[in-house]
């Protein structure tokens, strides 16, 4: 690909796809060396944002306007992802009751 007087905002959109691509594979190393759980939920939510992002410029570069409909899906999803991830770390982090009866 030269950035020459050829090159469109086809090609543009394309390059900059493929830049998101990689920089969700740098994410992929936080997922993997995360020391806690918080961690990786934030590099959760950089593979949805990041996903998004790659959907919209695909889209917006091929003229295939259902990629849009995926995105805004894949972006309702992570939403559900973070509430779900909240409401599950304030559960653990209650006392049960009876718990402090016992000892």
């Amino acid at each position: 690909m030269c950035w020459g007087t050829g090159a469109t905002m086809t090609d543009f959109l394309l390059a900059s796809s493929g830049f998101v691509l990689a920089m969700v594979a740098v994410g992929l190393i936080r997922v993997l060396g995360g020391p806690a759980n918080a961690d990786r939920m934030m590099a959760a939510q950089l593979f949805g944002t990041c996903g998004i992002a790659v959907l919209a410029l695909i889209s917006a570069a091929t003229n295939v306007t259902s990629l849009v409909d995926v995105a805004l899906v894949l972006a309702l999803l992570a939403a559900f992802a973070s509430v779900a991830f909240v409401i599950s770390g304030s559960r653990s982090d209650m006392i049960e009751p009876g718990a402090a009866e016992q000892s």
